[in-house]
């Protein structure tokens, strides 16, 4: 069984992203979940990134970077949208990632220095009408990193609701986010 970071998203840590670890737990695996926010949530996106621009997101990515470092060093990096710039940024630079899970968000490989190592997969998940992935360049640069990779996978859904996997939120989507969970379990079998 895969042992998880999983960091959560600009609203924070919401009773959604803390049901998604659980359900990893249900399959046998550890799950690591950090509070980035130090027990902030917020009711809106806008909110959160607020938040987030507030505090620095040099400091969020600070505050994930630390999470993992009492944590051993095999781990499968995942994050949701804000998530996942501590999720990509550990699982391309830190030695012994065993593979990272990228859902709303994906970061070009050079933003940490270079291209995806070989020896780590990676899922990346999104909606195709999404305007935070699909209208800022995420998904280009999943595209990309798809095409340069063979361990990539990129999955793109129907839809264009941006954190549709986090089942507390009004964006969730059942039935993409019951797809994405059944690749996640897959992934990490």
């Amino acid at each position: 069984m895969a042992d998880v970071l999983l960091y959560h998203h600009a609203q924070g840590l919401t009773p959604g992203v803390q049901a998604f670890a659980g359900t990893l737990r249900q399959a046998g695996h550890t799950v690591h979940v950090p509070d980035l926010y130090e027990g902030r949530t917020f009711t809106t996106l806008d909110e959160g990134v607020a938040y987030a621009r507030q505090t620095g997101f040099s400091t969020i990515a600070d505050r994930g970077t630390a999470a993992a470092a009492d944590l051993p060093q095999n781990l499968v990096y995942a994050g949701f949208s804000l998530g996942v710039l501590p999720a990509q940024q550990l699982a391309q630079t830190r030695p012994g990632a065993r593979g990272a899970l990228l859902f709303h968000a994906c970061f070009p490989p050079s933003e940490f220095g270079g291209p995806w190592p070989s020896d780590v997969p990676v899922q990346i998940h999104g909606m195709d009408g999404d305007e935070e992935f699909a209208g800022s360049g995420d998904l280009d640069a999943a595209r990309e990193l798809a095409a340069s990779t063979p361990a990539a996978s990129l999955f793109v859904y129907p839809g264009d609701q941006h954190l549709f996997a986090d089942s507390s939120l009004p964006s969730y989507d059942p039935q993409a986010a019951a797809l994405l969970t059944e690749r996640v379990l897959t992934f990490l079998r």
